[in-house]
């Protein structure tokens, strides 16, 4: 896969240390990050033995840290094999949440959550999307809410075949989180990103899945997701790659991996958030047989052609 063109996107991506202890998981996934007033907030897939999931919760003055982890999120269980993914967003003093109900079946839908108490608990307001049998949207998890250029959107992935999912758009009807929501289609798909395995191919492995969007400074569109690379080994593929696009419906120029994994392993699942003219990644990381644990890394964000860094 090409490397990103930096001096038009972003500044070397720097790792830090997150601080965060979540020794008591036994995998932490998914990691979104979101800022409330003067503190940010980090939530999460939790995973205990049995695969167990809850949504956790850490809060820091910065998304460099120090992070300090709060109860588990607190909100009446959805139904479904796979409550997870959170996709997160501030409006106001509250926050809504996205939420997938599976991941590896068909029927899956996307909830909205929302919270008025800082992120402690989340009551669920509606269903957002729901799958439809016999098409391409027959299977819907990995859900992700933003904001660009006034306009409300999910990304998500979708398949009509379990393990090939592509990346799906959706737009607020009425400019609000509680939609309803329109299916603008496919933003993303297989053959789209270099170097991504292909369903025809032998040892193919997963499909683009855990996409987010966020309006950079200039109004263009960047868009993180997780591809798996064909020539890699099993177990070492996954990757978080950039694209960019003058709207979120694209076509998107993909500008090729985030970053290498820190221990030879793989980059999953992550969330970018902008401010004060730096990007900071969330993402999941592990090792070779490892568990899936956080990891932070930030950069600057250029203006488009200038290479100068944004305000």
């Amino acid at each position: 896969m090409a490397s990103v063109d930096r001096p038009a996107v972003l500044g070397r991506l720097v790792r830090h240390d997150l601080g965060l202890d979540v020794g008591g998981y036994v995998a932490v996934k998914d990691p979104c990050p979101v800022r409330l007033g003067s503190t940010w907030h980090l939530f999460g897939t939790a995973v205990h033995e049995g695969y167990r999931y809850e949504i956790l919760h850490a809060t820091a003055p910065t998304p460099e840290g120090p992070w300090r982890g709060r109860a588990p999120v607190a909100m009446t269980q959805p139904s479904g094999t796979c409550v997870a993914a959170p996709g997160v967003i501030a409006e106001g003093r509250s926050l809504h949440m996205f939420l997938q109900t599976d991941y590896n079946l068909f029927g899956g839908r996307v909830l909205h959550l929302v919270s008025t108490d800082e992120g402690d608990s989340f009551t669920t307001q509606d269903t957002a999307l729901v799958s439809v049998p016999g098409t391409d949207q027959a299977g819907i998890y990995d859900p992700h809410p933003a904001e660009i250029g006034g306009q409300r959107y999910l990304t998500y992935s979708a398949f009509s075949t379990v393990g090939q999912p592509d990346i799906f758009l959706a737009r607020s009807r009425t400019g609000r989180w509680s939609g309803p929501w329109e299916t603008i289609g496919p933003i993303l798909r297989h053959s789209h990103v270099p170097d991504h395995n292909q369903p025809s191919e032998p040892g193919y492995e997963w499909g683009l899945e855990g996409a987010q969007l966020v309006e950079l400074p200039d109004g263009r569109v960047l868009l993180n997701a997780v591809c798996f690379l064909a020539s890699a080994a099993m177990g070492s593929r996954q990757r978080v790659f950039f694209a960019t696009a003058a709207t979120p419906q694209g076509p998107y120029e993909i500008l090729g991996p985030a970053m290498d994994p820190g221990h030879g392993g793989e980059v999953g699942h992550a969330t970018a958030t902008i401010h004060n003219g730096e990007l900071s990644l969330f993402f999941q990381e592990r090792p070779p047989r490892g568990a899936w644990r956080y990891g932070i890394a930030s950069a600057p964000v250029y203006a488009a052609a200038s290479g100068r860094r944004a305000a």
